[in-house]
């Protein structure tokens, strides 16, 4: 793996500085340390967000309350042909 030295830490600073501009490059390094974060953590498995309650909350319904009417569906005529128009004679 090649070492990177302040020199050369520098010159890619620089060239991104030039490249991306003052004001995106604060933005482009919190985007890639917060990218590096989250694959970290996906790596090491403390990723909170995949936890699952152990226990189900007593609020919750067993069965629901409401009881929905059923929807009364009407006939649509056909509209997927089209036919031509006539052209008048």
């Amino acid at each position: 793996m090649p070492n990177v030295g302040a020199p050369e830490l520098i010159v890619i600073l620089v060239i991104a500085l030039i490249v991306l501009g003052p004001k995106k490059l604060p933005e482009v390094g919190r985007s890639v340390g917060k990218g590096m974060r989250e694959f970290k953590e996906s790596l090491a498995g403390n990723d909170s967000d995949d936890e699952i309650p152990a226990v189900v909350p007593s609020s919750v319904p067993a069965e629901p309350t409401a009881v929905h009417e059923p929807v009364e569906t009407v006939p649509v005529e056909d509209t997927s042909v089209v036919q031509p128009a006539k052209s008048p004679e």
